[in-house]
């Protein structure tokens, strides 16, 4: 499998420079693995910090700075920060205000971001955690114990951000984060298996003519295999997984998101189904973002995320924001 890398064991530390050289706006501490916005700690304002393996670019570094995260803990190629990583963002990012923990439901995510919470709280930050399980595929995986965390991520951080941005306290902060959560539901599939740099083959075998439907981001298995299927009946399979879960009342953001290796026409295209699907189970939809924001390194599918939302949730989606991965309204 040809990478562009050096060597597996710096991968994440080269792209950490590479982010820094390019991102000046951004104080990337290479060494201690932390990304913090440039302008931290804002005073009065809550400070949100997510973080998780890398190879799931943009999530979660690209979505640091003004009106999402302040900072983010990237680990090791699918692997979890550790604590450390997350005390010293706290601290880099808290005014006084206290900090927000958003936690993709994963065993070596919630056990270090547990960890951190009460290290932090020993060095006087006020944490509150929320932890993100969208994923309607399978209810446990060989990473979770419940529903693995994945699209939903980008939403929680976004309106949570922009909540924090405008000097909510920590707990209007957290509530609107776990509003977010509870109103979102994801599923994924997977038309090819991911590489990791440490493995450099497939990590796992899915045959010439085949998808794993319900894939989780880390290629874990999803609900079942079928036969390739055309992107009219995926989004059918896929939407359907959603609402069936979801049933919303109101209008929805909708995420198509790319796993790493499908490009935007494919994603265009199956979007345009999506949307067909929603209308004829006359669901509203408000607003849409397509693109690889949740990704699996170099894995081929997609994934669907709906997050029903009022008024006010629809506000703080529109609101500005800046960052690497996402920007609009400034």
């Amino acid at each position: 499998m040809k990478m562009l890398i050096n060597v597996p064991e710096t991968v994440v530390a080269d792209a950490l420079r590479g982010m820094a050289a390019a991102h000046p706006e951004l104080t990337v501490d290479v060494e201690n693995r932390v990304i913090v916005r440039g302008d931290a700690p804002v005073a009065g304002k809550v400070g949100l910090v997510s973080g998780g393996g890398s190879g799931h670019e943009p999530l979660h570094g690209g979505f640091v700075g003004p009106g999402m995260l302040s900072a983010a803990c990237p680990g090791e190629v699918f692997t979890s920060p550790v604590p450390d990583q997350m005390v010293r963002a706290a601290a880099a990012v808290d005014s006084g205000a206290g900090v927000l923990f958003i936690v993709k439901n994963y065993t070596g995510d919630v056990l270090n971001f547990d960890m951190a919470a009460e290290l932090a709280e020993e060095e006087g930050i006020q944490i509150a955690k929320i932890l993100v399980n969208d994923d309607v595929a399978v209810t446990d995986s060989l990473f979770t114990a419940g529903r693995r965390g994945t699209g939903a991520t980008l939403f929680v951080e976004k309106l949570a951000g922009a909540a924090a941005e405008e000097g909510a306290p920590l707990d209007r902060v957290e509530a609107i984060a776990r509003q977010v959560n509870e109103s979102s539901r994801t599923f994924g599939v997977a038309l090819s298996a991911v590489t990791t740099p440490a493995k450099g083959t497939p990590t796992f075998d899915l045959p010439d003519g085949e998808l794993e439907l319900g894939i989780g981001i880390h290629g874990e298995p999803g609900r079942e295999r079928r036969a390739m299927m055309t992107s009219r009946e995926i989004a059918d399979f896929a939407v359907d997984a959603v609402l069936e879960d979801l049933r919303p009342k109101g209008p929805v953001l909708a995420l198509v998101n790319g796993m790493g290796a499908t490009p935007l026409l494919e994603l265009y295209g199956f979007n345009a189904e999506v949307q067909r699907v929603l209308a004829e189970r006359n669901v509203t939809v408000a607003r849409t973002l397509v693109g690889n924001y949740v990704t699996s390194l170099d894995m081929a599918g997609c994934s669907v995320t709906l997050c029903q939302v009022d008024g006010e949730l629809l506000r703080l989606y529109d609101a500005p924001v800046e960052t690497v991965g996402l920007r609009w309204g400034r």
